[in-house]
């Protein structure tokens, strides 16, 4: 499992690197067409680090821990920055609900031995290292598109620690928190399809 992973990573670590080779136009333009680039490749090795984060006990908290981290930030950043008012909604929920799963979560962490990590990786630093560089006319289209692969990450997460695990505690808290998530998807979704206006 973990060969595929680094495989997976590495060939679309060459895909990045290729597209920032080929990108041209402005300085600017080049760092909207990188970060954008940046962002398809973390969402790409989150679908594949989705399942396989939940592979113990131990993983499946630290990546459910450091998954709602980079949901909260993102959310505060959202909240702040967004150009439609749904936008910035939807920021300040997920503040709110990966805020209180995390803070649910760390008493069954504790109680299993589990470390929780209180900072992001690097693939999640980036991602919000992108989201703080978006212009602000691009803000709401890049937090949109973030949201969809965070989220589509953490469902995978969920579930295969929910139909895998071993620790039942952490399992009622999967099944628990999947719920939410899933709302949160549909909420993103609903955004999406309306196309909301970042050119306000």
């Amino acid at each position: 499992m973990k060969r595929s992973l680094y495989l997976s990573a590495g060939i679309l670590a060459l895909a990045l690197t290729a597209c920032q080779q080929e990108s041209g136009g402005a300085p600017d333009q080049q760092n909207q067409a990188v970060n954008s680039a940046q962002d398809m490749t973390a969402g790409a090795v989150g679908s594949i680090a989705g399942p396989a984060g939940a592979a113990t006990a131990a993983s499946f908290v630290s990546n459910a821990a450091v998954g709602g981290l980079y949901e909260v930030e993102a959310g505060r950043i959202a909240a702040q920055r967004g150009m439609d008012p749904r936008v910035k909604a939807l920021g300040q929920t997920m503040v709110t609900d990966h805020t209180r799963a995390g803070d649910s979560l760390k008493p069954i962490a504790a109680s299993a031995n589990l470390a929780i990590p209180s900072s992001l990786d690097e693939r999640r630093q980036g991602l919000i290292d992108n989201l703080r560089g978006a212009s602000d006319a691009d803000f709401d289209r890049v937090y949109l598109q973030q949201q969809e692969a965070a989220h589509n990450e953490t469902v995978a997460l969920l579930e295969t620690y929910g139909q895998t695990g071993d620790n039942d505690a952490l399992k009622a808290w999967a099944a628990q928190t999947l719920t939410v998530v899933r709302g949160h998807q549909r909420m993103v979704d609903a955004l999406d399809e309306a196309e909301v206006d970042t050119a306000r």
